[in-house]
This record gives structure tokens, C-alpha cells and sequence, in this order.
């Protein structure tokens, strides 16, 4: 029998069986509902590549105050069946303070969770759920992690009606008679789990995935036509976009393939359009060729590559930052452009909302890196602030006689004519041309415009938003991505240690900003760079442009097992040593 335990600030709740389960739809629900009475969340997820069945896990991690990272450990695990569990039993650290519910119908326990230490339960899952007219084993999961934590049955039924609404009265009702005799089968236990009061009410809590807030702010800064072919994980993206585009007046195509889609992007734009197209790695490969094209001709698009575990076909439902190499350095020749990555799941909507800006501003291609962990995680966050970062480009309105498209200018900026445009004719190819347009060999012309396109991005104000910098210590974690929000949460402790330590999270990847980045180093002796690739990727892209400390270590490791904060601070607490 486990031990009855206070409330607590923070609760992280796994429910896993198989794919088609429900399981993920448990975990929905429930993160939803504690984000509608008050609290914030996260729900991230575990699952194979299979289009169907394999294995599936929801992973709810609540808190009172915001939520960007993973459970170090995961206080209750809710076990639908113990098939598959092999695939992801790491991605759920359990400790001997940790609870399992499990179906003595799924049968013996795995030696991967039994041997965790963790406290053991069994309830019959699939034989309560039977014995409830259209009852389910997953709404009895989510009944017994409601009733552990204490949510407010208000907040939950309302979710619940508003997921299962459409699929009629039947069916909510079912679900709802369901999710009680969970909850009382919780009370069973002589186990909680209960969180904290909330400090106020959700209501205008948003609950958004990072590929949703991505597609939103790519809307706000003025795109309004989207190509793209589906690709995991960056799906939502697009699913966001059609209805959203088609409601602005704009449009959404799926093309053929990634091929296609890029080069719909590039003429939708050359026609005087904001657009953007979504993908994850083995897209953004076949894509460089054509993003290479853009920055030649100059016109302004946006990639959003939401990473995946690779090379090649990789792992294609779990996070990595391994496109860091060829989104920075990809594109064959020297081809200036723009690469930024948000920090969180929130700075998706104001990171590509920002790369529409710099896109049109510069007239540049600009690739957004976000990543499986982002993208399609969950969060239930305040309403980010509104930004007024919105598409301006240059146009040439009325041309001048002999229009020159790349005339060298001050900023490296020229008149954009928009196709049809009296006097504004020109030739936009991937050839090297002169200032007109016309395909050029020259030499002084192939330097004049490698010139051209190299400055007006490197001599772009970017202001403060290049990069998240916290702290003064001399101590500097240097992180991106998603490993931004482990490594706050390691700051956190690594402060009560004593340790006087400052974060550096840039979010502009290219062009590098040296400058920027030696004042933000000041006072900095010893620095430890944290990142999701086997390889260091993003080591080696800080050694190659900005000054490191002597004293530099790495923290870095490949997909699937997530950075967590305890990893972090369990290198500083090595590098200070006994």
C-alpha cells in the first residue's frame, strides 16, 4: 500500500499502452483540464514510427507555475498493457518514490519497471472499463490520475465534453461514468499525488503545441500562402495553416513532394506573396538546392525544419537538434541566409513570426530549427505578448527607366519589382548576374553581388532578440533549441549550490553575431555547452565562430533520451568537483 504524501508544486503523470489505445487522448484531457483550473502543463510523447498500433505514452508533466522541460522522474505510471514497453521504458525514469498502477490482466511486471524500485499497485483496468457500458481502459486511466492529483471534477468534465462532444451524448456519458470509477478506484489506493492550489484561474491560459504556434506566427507576420508535403514530425504545421490561410484569404497547397513544395514557396513569393513551407530533415536535404535559388534571386521565403533523430530516415517521432550542420552550412557555394530556433514551445509563434520579418526584410531565404520535443508537445501557457514584427518589402512601385532588380545599395536591400509592375521586368534565376538582372560570367560582377548578399545580412540590426541571456555569473551554460528549458531549471538548482552562473540561448544561429556574443561572454571564465546531437554539432558551430573559455566542456548526446535538468546539474557538480 503506498504511503499518503502532501501536496506538491509540481506532479508528472506517464499513461502508456498501446498505439490506438487512447492513451494519448487520456493524457490530452487531463492536461487540459488542470491547465482550465489553474495550473500550467506540459504533454509530450512517446510513440513509434508504426502508422498504426506499436507503442504509444502520454507524458503529463502539471505544475503551478510554467512547465518547459520534462520530468527528471515521473511520479505515477499508469500502465494500459505492458506490450512494447521495452521501446521507451528510458524515456520514464521511476524511482523507489515513484507509483505504478498496473492490469494484473496485462501480466507480470517488466524487470524495466520492476526493478525501477518503484511502488507497485494493481487495479483492474480492462475489467472496470468492461463492466461500464461503452466504457474505455483509457478514461479509467485518466480517472485514476484526476483522482490522484486532486483536479476538480468541474474542470474535468467540462474537457471531457468538449473532446468527446462530437461524438454524441452516448459517448461523453459513457466516458464520463468511466472516468469516475476511476477516481473512486484511486481512492483505493491510500495514495495521492495532489498538487498545490493553483495561484489563479486558467481562463486565459492557452493550451497550444510548439507546431501550432509556429503556424500562428508565421500568420501574424503576413504569410499567406503555405506549400508543403507531409513529413513527421512537422504535420500540424500545415494542418494548422489550411483552414487558418484559406479564413485570411490566402491558400495552402500540398504538393507532390518536398521538390515541388519549395519551389511553389519561391514562386508564390517572387509574385509578391509572404510564404512558407514546413518539413523535418530528409526534406530539408532535398530542398537546399532550391533555398540556394532564393538567396541567388533574392527572394524572401521561410522553412520551418522541425528536427528528428537521423541520418536518413532516422527516428522519425523522436527529438534531435542534428540538422544544426546542414540548415547553418547546407547550401552549396556561399550562400548568405537566415537561421533561427526557438527556445520554447511558446517562442515558436514569436521566432517565425521574427524569420517572416528578417525574410522579407533582407529578401533572404530564413529556416526556422525547431524539433519533435517543441513541435508537437503540448503546453498549457500564459497568451504570449503580441509582437509587431510584420512583413515589410521593399518594392519597387514605380520603377525607374533601366531598372536595375540588384542594384548595390547602402543596406545590400534593392527594389523588389512585383511581377507585373510597368518598367519592372527582370531575369531572377539561380545564374550570377549583373546589377539588371542578366546573367553575368564576369568576375567583378559575381564578387559585386557575393558582396551584395553577404552584407545586407551581416550588417542587419537584430537587436536583443539574437539571443535569451540570463544571469552574470562566471560560470556560462551555452544552450539552444530545446534544451533551453532543462537548462534553466538546472540554473535553478545549481543556485541553491552556490553557483553564480549566467544561460546563453542564442536564437539567431546565422549569421553569428561575435560581437553580440563577446558581450554577453564578459566576465565569463568557464563554459559548458549543452545540445541534443551524438556529434556536438553546435560545439563545434560555436568553435568555429565566436571565443570560448579555455575552460569549455560539453554536455551532448543523441535522441531519444531527452536532456533533463538533473543531467545538467550533475555536470556542473562534477566540474566543481568534492
Amino acid at each position: 500500500m503506498a504511503r499518503q504524501e502532501q501536496a506538491r508544486d509540481s506532479v508528472s503523470i506517464a499513461i502508456t499502452g498501446s498505439g490506438g489505445g487512447g492513451a494519448i487522448t487520456a493524457g490530452g484531457i487531463l492536461m487540459e483540464a488542470a491547465a482550465r483550473a489553474g495550473w500550467y502543463g506540459l504533454l509530450t510523447r512517446s510513440v513509434g514510427p508504426q502508422i498504426r498500433g506499436g507503442e504509444a505514452a502520454a507524458l503529463v508533466c502539471l505544475s503551478t507555475t510554467p512547465v518547459a522541460c520534462g520530468a527528471e522522474r515521473y511520479d505515477v505510471l499508469v500502465a494500459l498493457d505492458w506490450l512494447n514497453i521495452d521501446r521507451f521504458a528510458a524515456e520514464i525514469p521511476l524511482s523507489e518514490d515513484s507509483l505504478v498502477i498496473a492490469d494484473p490482466e496485462a501480466g507480470e511486471i517488466p524487470p524495466t519497471i520492476a526493478d525501477s524500485g518503484a511502488r507497485i499497485a494493481e487495479l483492474a483496468i480492462k475489467e472496470t472499463a468492461d463492466g461500464i457500458p461503452g466504457g474505455r481502459p483509457n478514461m479509467l486511466a485518466l480517472g485514476i490520475a484526476a483522482g490522484l492529483i486532486g483536479l476538480p471534477e468541474s474542470a474535468l468534465f467540462a474537457t471531457l465534453e468538449k473532446t468527446l462532444g462530437k461524438k454524441g451524448p452516448e459517448a461523453v456519458s459513457a466516458s464520463s461514468e468511466t472516468v469516475r470509477a476511476g477516481m473512486a478506484a484511486a481512492a483505493t489506493l491510500g495514495a495521492s499525488v495532489t498538487l498545490s492550489p493553483p495561484s489563479g484561474a486558467g481562463d486565459g491560459r492557452w493550451i497550444i503545441s510548439g507546431n501550432e504556434a509556429a503556424a500562428l506566427g508565421a500568420v501574424r507576420g503576413g504569410v499567406r500562402f503555405a506549400a508543403a508535403y507531409p513529413i513527421t514530425p512537422a504535420t500540424e504545421v500545415l494542418e494548422w495553416l489550411a483552414p487558418a490561410l484559406a479564413k485570411l484569404g490566402g491558400s495552402l497547397v500540398q504538393a507532390e513532394d518536398e521538390l515541388a513544395s519549395i519551389n511553389m514557396v519561391i514562386g508564390a513569393s517572387y509574385g509578391g506573396t509572404p510564404s512558407i513551407t514546413a518539413t523535418s530533415g530528409p526534406g530539408l536535404a532535398l530542398m537546399t538546392e532550391s533555398i540556394g535559388l532564393a538567396t541567388a534571386s533574392e527572394v524572401p521565403i521561410v522553412v520551418v525544419d522541425v528536427m528528428r533523430g537521423g541520418p536518413s530516415t532516422g527516428i522519425p517521432t523522436k527529438s534531435e537538434q542534428s540538422d544544426l550542420n546542414i540548415a547553418v552550412y547546407g547550401l552549396h557555394g556561399d550562400a548568405p541566409h537566415i537561421v533561427v530556433a526557438p527556445n520554447s514551445v511558446s517562442d515558436c509563434l514569436f521566432t517565425t513570426q521574427w524569420a517572416v520579418h528578417l525574410a522579407e526584410a533582407m529578401q533572404a531565404p530564413a529556416i526556422v530549427l525547431s524539433d519533435q520535443f517543441l513541435g508537437q508537445a503540448r503546453a498549457a501557457i500564459d497568451r504570449p505578448a503580441d509582437v509587431a514584427f510584420i512583413a515589410r518589402r521593399e518594392v519597387a512601385a514605380d520603377p525607374a527607366e533601366a531598372y536595375q532588380r540588384y542594384a548595390v545599395t547602402a543596406s545590400g536591400v534593392s527594389p523588389m519589382a512585383i511581377p507585373g509592375t510597368a518598367g519592372g521586368q527582370y531575369t531572377a534565376d539561380g545564374l550570377e548576374h549583373n546589377p539588371r538582372g542578366t546573367p553575368s560570367t564576369r568576375a567583378e560582377d559575381h564578387a559585386t553581388q557575393m558582396d551584395k548578399r553577404r552584407d545586407k545580412i551581416a550588417q542587419f540590426d537584430y537587436g536583443d532578440h539574437w539571443a535569451e541571456i540570463e544571469g552574470d555569473g562566471p560560470l556560462a551554460i551555452i544552450t539552444w533549441g530545446s534544451t533551453t528549458g532543462p537548462v534553466r531549471d538546472a540554473l535553478a538548482r545549481a543556485a541553491a549550490d552556490g553557483f553564480r552562473t549566467r544561460l546563453i540561448a542564442p536564437r539567431l544561429l546565422a549569421p553569428a553575431q561575435p560581437e553580440r556574443f563577446a558581450k554577453a561572454m564578459e566576465g565569463v571564465e568557464r563554459a559548458l555547452v549543452v545540445e541534443q546531437t551524438h556529434s556536438g554539432q553546435f560545439h563545434h558551430y560555436l568553435r568555429a565562430h565566436y571565443d570560448l573559455p579555455a575552460e569549455t566542456r560539453t554536455l551532448h548526446r543523441p535522441g531519444p533520451l531527452m536532456i533533463r535538468p538533473g543531467d545538467v546539474h550533475a555536470a556542473l557538480l562534477e566540474w566543481r568537483g568534492p
